[in-house]
């Protein structure tokens, strides 16, 4: 029966010595190690210590390759203590073994405030490559699996993404199982509101960690064939006629307090082109059509009620996109937003020249309502690069904003009719096989507000999100796949 070797994070004695008991009274526990911290000398009856330098680095995740002698592995995450269900650790035991995967993983509950709340999990794919993937705090690996990922870690050095590069590494072998089933209890030390965390993974104080995501993501992605090389179609600019050169597309529904402020940004433009602005306006019940209406002397203004009511935010992009008076570059405003100067729209339709591409992706700068400056401050995606942005595209959640696009490309793609992700699974289509641009100046005020979409979501709207986005990027991991066989 002795089956598993654990291995949980140490931090303080009080901690680990809950877990170890609670890990204790399973028969299928072998052996116990603690990951301590360096100098750590203290440990617990029954247990062994490995010191590691930090939890997620590759050295650790091959000290635990190391020690582990039994048929599977146990890893605990947290620092919290860990309480399973009734024969709970028995019935992952038994989804390994009967899956034969490499990796397995559950439903948990979490003890927040006091509170126990329910915790689901999502599926993984070919598409789940974000480093923040949640798989909860414990999971168990086959050892045979997790040795043989282990030999196949090219990169000895990394301190944070060693057991990302591990599973990445294990899902080329071997199948990931989500068991949808709570087995386990955790304490959450994160209550932070789902619009805040979004952010984490563009915070300047994390740009090292996100170096090293991206290396063990590239190479993933050679693994598995997805990889691309910098190399782009090119665009001709003329080949065909618009009476506009740029037209600024705003979907929007009962964003009464917002709107004009968003009009207004466009409107004061200054360019030395001809620009309008196309508002789709999902019919509004708040008076946000009305508040649209007081700009109507303004010939740039074309205000679009939809004959369908069937539209989501991707849908009304392609009503615009679509408008015959539409222009040659179509540019991204949403509702709550305006942009951050009077020469935005110059600076994206000229960086379309210069760069050659096809899409452009600017700088915005997070601000609350009253349009003051709040953490994380400015976003400038710096993880898009002209040499990796395309496959370093396929990790991350999101590509940034203000987004420009030539319109030929995006009439041609079109976006998914949704109200989330439209942008991002658009962008990893033209991405394909067009240069996306950048422009690092501030363009764009990004206001965080109660009425956001994603502002305080609860976790079966994020799982819905996420699955999503996980979705779109399986698909274009396919859709890469088949470009690159084609090319051999």
């Amino acid at each position: 029966m002795n089956k598993i070797d654990a291995f949980i994070l140490f931090s303080e004695p009080g901690q680990a010595l809950k877990t170890v008991n609670e890990l204790q009274n399973y028969e299928s526990i072998n052996n116990i190690y603690l990951l301590t911290p360096e100098n750590i000398k203290e440990t617990i009856k029954g247990c062994g210590n490995i010191e590691i330098d930090t939890l997620y680095s590759s050295n650790t995740i091959k000290k635990i390759a190391q020690k582990a002698k039994s048929e599977y592995i146990a890893i605990y995450i947290k620092s919290t203590p860990l309480k399973f269900g009734y024969f709970a650790l028995e019935r992952m035991l038994q989804i390994a073994e009967d899956s034969c995967a490499g990796m397995v993983y559950s439903d948990y509950f979490t003890i927040v405030d006091g509170k126990k709340e329910y915790h689901p999990v999502i599926d993984y794919q070919q598409g789940s490559l974000r480093d923040d993937f949640n798989f909860g705090s414990f999971f168990l690996f086959n050892t045979i699996a997790f040795k043989k990922a282990t030999k196949r870690m090219k990169n000895d050095e990394y301190k944070f993404a060693g057991l990302y590069d591990l599973r990445l590494k294990i899902s080329q072998e071997t199948g990931i199982v989500h068991i949808n089933e709570y087995l386990y209890t955790e304490f959450e030390e994160d209550t932070r509101d789902s619009g805040k965390k979004i952010f984490d993974y563009v915070d300047p104080k994390n740009r090292q960690v996100q170096i090293e995501m991206e290396q063990a993501c590239t190479q993933h992605l050679k693994d598995v064939g997805a990889y691309l090389e910098p190399v782009f179609k090119p665009i001709e600019f003329n080949k065909e006629i618009f009476e506009y050169e740029a037209s600024v597309i705003i979907p929007v529904r009962n964003r009464i307090k917002t709107i004009k402020d968003a009009i207004s940004s466009v409107l004061r433009q200054k360019t030395d082109f001809l620009f309008n602005l196309i508002v789709v306006d999902n019919h509004s019940t708040d008076g946000t059509t009305e508040a649209i209406n007081d700009f109507k002397d303004d010939a740039r203004l074309i205000h679009i009620i939809p004959d369908r009511n069937n539209l989501g935010i991707g849908g009304c992009w392609n009503m615009g996109v679509h408008h015959p008076k539409c222009g040659k570059f179509t540019i991204q405003l949403d509702s709550d937003d305006i942009y951050s100067g009077e020469d935005t729209l110059q600076k994206i339709v000229d960086a379309f020249y210069i760069q050659n591409c096809a899409m452009i992706v600017g700088t915005y700068q997070m601000t609350n309502f009253d349009l003051e400056m709040i953490p994380p401050g400015i976003i400038d995606h710096k993880e898009w690069t002209p040499e990796n942005g395309r496959n370093n595209a396929l990790r991350i959640n999101g590509l940034g904003a203000p987004r420009a696009f030539y319109t030929p490309v995006l009439r041609k793609i079109k976006l998914p009719n949704t109200s989330y992700g439209e942008d991002y699974a658009v962008g990893l289509h033209i991405s394909r096989n067009y240069q996306i641009g950048r422009i690092y100046d501030v363009l764009y005020l990004c206001r965080r507000w109660e009425d956001n979409t994603d502002a305080s979501l609860d976790i079966i709207k994020m799982n819905e999100h996420n699955l999503y986005k996980d979705r779109i990027r399986t698909w274009e991991l396919q859709a890469r796949k088949k470009l690159k066989l084609k090319s051999l």
